[in-house]
């Protein structure tokens, strides 16, 4: 194992499960949170990577009612002033003092939030696939697709359905597609493959509009830091018109579009890795200390 695991007590003692690389001795942090019903399954090559050829320490935490941590008895709790206030229990429990933000979906939204919120210790963020507007096309299909939480029997029945669902996602093999299914899916107690977040997540969901939020002031909140900004040329999240206000607003902060994928890319692809580099040498340089 590649990673450490640690499990930290929430404000109202819910359990955290998060995965710690490179923990030992190491200053610079990254951060990597995930989209609405993700866990740190997604991020273990971009963790293990940045650890080993950048020796940088990488927390990747499982939201509440993800993964590998407790569900939360009340639904209300799962909204994002609540993720805040987890990650910051989250980052004084790991003694994590500094950190730049990898946010994909969601976690793009707490990484601009976490600007205004926790300032002094943002030193850059990653925006994945999300923008300071969140378009209501976007959201549709993975609501409905939360909805059906119909068990499915087999590895491979759990594969053509989310082929069938997000033919867009960043997967070129079968290994890859393998691979997706296994960071969405868990094996139940009755051994049928099962979501591996809580279902009442889309409860909570259903009752925010989420297109109604305006965050454009998190979003520039995080003006004097370096971002890098990632989205799918196939993806309904960041359509040309908002892409191109981000670009106007920040017009030093690099923007990379992903042929051939949509919601969300990997972070693998290599024009994504080349920029990541830079913006990850530019958030823990001298000049952004």
């Amino acid at each position: 194992m590649s990673y450490l695991e640690h499990h930290v007590s929430a404000g109202d003692g819910l359990s955290l499960y998060v995965r710690d690389y490179g923990s030992e001795n190491r200053r610079d942090t990254v951060i990597c949170l995930g989209g609405l019903t993700r866990n740190s399954k997604d991020f273990h090559s971009l963790a293990s990577r940045l650890s080993l050829c950048h020796q940088v320490r990488v927390i990747v935490p499982d939201y509440r009612g993800r993964g590998r941590s407790a569900y939360d008895a009340d639904w209300r709790h799962y909204q994002p002033r609540t993720y805040l206030d987890d990650i910051r229990h989250l980052t004084a429990a790991l003694g994590v003092h500094r950190f730049a933000v990898v946010g994909t979906s969601l976690g793009g939204i707490l990484a601009m939030a976490l600007g205004t919120a926790m300032p002094g210790a943002m030193r850059g963020a990653l925006l994945n696939d999300i923008g300071p507007a969140i378009p209501t096309t976007g959201l549709e299909p993975i609501l409905a697709y939360m909805r059906n939480s119909t068990p499915v029997s087999h590895w491979e029945q759990a594969v053509a359905h989310l082929q069938a669902t997000f033919p867009h996602l960043p997967a070129h093999s079968p290994e890859d597609w393998q691979r997706i299914a296994e960071a969405t899916y868990r094996v139940n107690e009755t051994g049928q493959l099962v979501f591996d977040w809580d279902p009442a997540i889309s409860r909570a969901f259903a009752h925010q509009d989420a297109s109604s939020i305006d965050l454009w002031p998190y979003f520039r909140s995080l003006t004097r830091l370096p971002v890098l900004a990632v989205r799918g040329a196939l993806s309904p999240f960041v359509p040309d018109d908002l892409w191109r206000d981000m670009g106007t607003a920040r017009p030093d902060m690099p923007r990379i579009t992903v042929d051939g994928v949509g919601h969300a890319p990997s972070l693998n692809e290599p024009e994504v890795v080349s920029a990541l580099e830079q913006w990850f040498r530019a958030c823990f340089s001298t000049s952004a200390s």
